[in-house]
């Protein structure tokens, strides 16, 4: 079928979206587990509305400059935690704003970050929640042991304008039996110091339906489920029915039998691999590969006749769905087969 759309393009299926939604919701309510999505796969207040109608408990940013965006955008979003080291006043100084309007929180590996959230928010009239940052084997950002986050959690309470909120990880694929060693040897630890840990929070779609494995953790961050893409398909926890996000492009030429040219190249289908060979899958067409990508081209190859005729229209699913989104301005929402609304990326490519 060819969509009256201009391509390349962008298209989210309303209807795959909401069901991958309540998918996971329904199995975190079975469990008691709070759902508190990442925002950074698709950075649309309306898709946050749908996630929170479903019964998450709040959303997750990565960027001031998208919090921000988000609450603008939405009366529904109340509650956010900023899964980031912040640092900088002007920073600091749009955090205060938003502290003032919602219930947020954020993280915090190290006394640098905590002694300059204190210095800005010492004479604030709301204090600000921070969680330490906790490293389970993902080797990111995060304390390296139980003992450094309890000694991070007294910082932090002894510190002025600050709250102790609890403990945040961000986990490797399959690392429930890490966090919940990790995570219940830090919780006793505060505890014995006197203090709560209000909450766990943990994250990852891959692992999302093994999330119940870490009864430690009290809530969950996933953030590509509610599109998934071809990683989490070859990782076997999606099907290509499940992909809410595709690409439209048009084939622009054919040049060779078995090799055509499609006008999605980096720009929009992006250059993350993510361990695939290729950019991407084409929907219904397991013979044509994606080899090669320039900024406005893409080469389709086969090992027979590829059979695309110039001006067809294909759809495309990309390796990482969250990137796509922040190459974009708008995407063409789906529902019921028929293009239905356009939405603004509100929260796209905003470095500030």
């Amino acid at each position: 079928m060819t969509l009256p759309i201009e391509t390349p393009a962008v298209l989210v299926d309303l209807d795959i979206a909401r069901r991958n939604v309540h998918a996971f919701q329904a199995y975190a309510d079975r469990h008691g587990i709070r759902v508190r999505p990442h925002i950074k796969t698709h950075k649309l207040p309306q898709m946050a509305d749908l996630q929170l109608e479903a019964g998450a408990i709040g959303i997750t940013c990565q960027k001031v400059s998208e919090a921000e965006a988000m609450v603008d955008g939405s009366a529904r979003i109340k509650d956010v935690l900023i899964t980031y080291n912040i640092l900088g006043e002007a920073k600091l100084a749009r955090l205060a704003r938003l502290n003032a309007r919602v219930i947020l929180s954020v993280v915090a590996d190290n006394p640098t970050v905590i002694d300059g959230l204190s210095a800005y928010f010492a004479g604030a009239e709301k204090p600000l929640t921070v969680l330490v940052e906790c490293n389970t084997g993902g080797d990111r950002c995060g304390v390296a042991t139980p003992e450094a986050a309890a000694d991070l959690a007294r910082r932090i309470t002894d510190a002025a304008g600050l709250r102790f909120g609890g403990l945040m990880t961000y986990p490797p694929v399959g690392s429930a039996a890490r966090v919940q060693s990790f995570m219940s040897e830090a919780k006793r630890l505060i505890e014995a110091d006197g203090l709560e840990v209000p909450s766990i929070t943990s994250g990852g779609t891959p692992s999302m339906m093994q999330a119940a494995e870490a009864p430690v953790a009290t809530e969950y961050r996933p953030g590509t489920y509610i599109y998934n893409d071809r990683s989490l398909v070859s990782r076997g926890v999606a099907t290509w029915q499940d992909c809410a996000l595709t690409v439209l492009a048009t084939v622009v030429s054919v040049p060779a039998p078995n090799r055509a040219i499609i006008d999605a190249g980096s720009k929009v289908l992006t250059s993350d691999l993510l361990g695939l060979t290729g950019y991407g899958h084409v929907l219904g067409r397991d013979d044509i590969r994606i080899d090669q990508l320039s900024e406005e081209h893409g080469r389709l190859v086969s090992d027979g006749p590829i059979g695309l005729q110039v001006g067809e229209q294909l759809r495309i699913v990309p390796n990482h769905a969250c990137v796509v989104t922040n190459m974009v301005d708008l995407v063409h929402v789906i529902e019921g087969g028929e293009p239905m609304a356009k939405w603004t990326v509100v929260a796209r490519g905003r470095v500030l």
